[in-house]
Parts: C-alpha cells; sequence; structure tokens
C-alpha cells in the first residue's frame, strides 16, 4: 500500500488553535471525548469545531474505552470522518463500532517493545488504520498526550497492511527524526504544539506541520 503523509493534529479545542492548523495543512484535526484529559470537548464544542473543519481536514474523534451511548451521541452530533479508539479496546470492538456507524476507526496502541508490534496484527481486518504511541507510564491517568516516545526504528519496514501513524513524543525538533528513523510519514502531535498542558500553540502547530511535511517529502522522495 502506498504512503501517504498525513498530518494529524489531536487535542483542539478552540476556533483559533483549530484555524491555525487548518491553515497550516494540517489534513486530520483530533477532538477528545476523555474528561479526565486536559484536552477534553463536550460535544456542543466538538459539534461547532467540526463543522468549522469539516471540507477542510478529516475530522478524527479519540475516545477511551467510551459506552456505545457516548459513541452514538457523538458519532450523531459531531459526524466525525473517524473514531480513535485510545482505550483496552479489543479488535472485536473496533469492527463492531466500524460496522454499527459506518465509520473508518483508528485504534492507538502503546508501545514499549516489540512485543506490543506484534500485539498489533490481532487487529488487522478490524481497522482502517493503526496509531502507535508511546506506552504510557504504570498509573499514569491519560493513555496518550503524555509527550514520551518510544524506539521508532521499531516500526521501520513495517507493513501490517493497515496504514500505519506515528505518535508519542513528538515535536517541532524531533518530527523530523522521526519519519526518518521510523519510516512513517504520517505523523500525530497533541502535547508537542502546546505552550502548557492543554493550550496548543498556534505557532508551535504551524512550524509542526510545516516539519513534518519538508521530513515526509524529503522520505517518500516526493
Amino acid at each position: 500500500m502506498p504512503r501517504r503523509q498525513i498530518v494529524k493534529i489531536c487535542g483542539l479545542s478552540t476556533e483559533a488553535t483549530l484555524d491555525a492548523a487548518l491553515d497550516a495543512g494540517a489534513q486530520m484535526i483530533g477532538l477528545v471525548f476523555f474528561e479526565k484529559s486536559p484536552r477534553h470537548v463536550s460535544l456542543e464544542t466538538a459539534a461547532a469545531l467540526a463543522a468549522r473543519a469539516r471540507g477542510r481536514a478529516q475530522i478524527v474523534a479519540l475516545t477511551v474505552n467510551a459506552d456505545d451511548a457516548l459513541i452514538k451521541e457523538i458519532v450523531r452530533k459531531v459526524r466525525p470522518d473517524w473514531l480513535q479508539l485510545h482505550g483496552a479496546e479489543s479488535p472485536e470492538r473496533c469492527a463492531a463500532l466500524r460496522v454499527a456507524h459506518g465509520i473508518r476507526v483508528m485504534k492507538a496502541l502503546g508501545v514499549s517493545g516489540p512485543e506490543d508490534i506484534e500485539a498489533a496484527r490481532a487487529y488487522v481486518g478490524h481497522v482502517d488504520r493503526l496509531l502507535f504511541d508511546a506506552k504510557p507510564p504504570k498509573g499514569a491517568e491519560l493513555p496518550g498526550g503524555n509527550g514520551l516516545a518510544f524506539d521508532w526504528t521499531l516500526l521501520k519496514g513495517l507493513d501490517l497492511g493497515p496504514p500505519l501513524m506515528l505518535s508519542g513524543g513528538l515535536a517541532v525538533g524531533t518530527v523530523a527524526d522521526a519519519i526518518r528513523i521510523s519510516g512513517i510519514s504520517a505523523v500525530d502531535v497533541s502535547s508537542g504544539v502546546e505552550r502548557a498542558r492543554g493550550e496548543k500553540d498556534p505557532d508551535l502547530i504551524e512550524k509542526f506541520v510545516a516539519a513534518a511535511r519538508s521530513a515526509a517529502k524529503e522520505e517518500l522522495g516526493a
């Protein structure tokens, strides 16, 4: 499957930072529905942001072990293009949501070693994209958005079937190395473009997208 450069800015919560992501050319924007996260947004706020982004970027709704009722409300009110499942959702759960809502599903998986990459194979055929993030520290409240990286060499040359995306420890100064080392040009950032926890910085968003695009162009030989 041909690789495609994608930049996803996740955890957006204001019109100003959403506009910064769109104006910079991010192809995906992420809205977080997880109350423990400083990036959590209400359904009403998310619906307004999604309406503003629709047609300019793909809208990703991130949930963590959400129940059917919440996901149904998100799909109905926000109308996302993707569900990003960032908890302990099983391959069967992913497949069921994909069918029930007729929506693409991205499964985020924490990585600390090669055994985590191997475990991802169970999701092949059940999801539309796999996102590899750093495994959170023991006892952490958040499954992602912790600003941690993992060994990107684990992903070099990896082809599981569905497209892959890289997250974890990405920022303006690290994204080029991450793309070069992993060989993955689809990247996802949240804390790496924040001036404070949960507060996105428009200038960092612009610089991150530019850095990712430049690195991906070199990696893909485009």
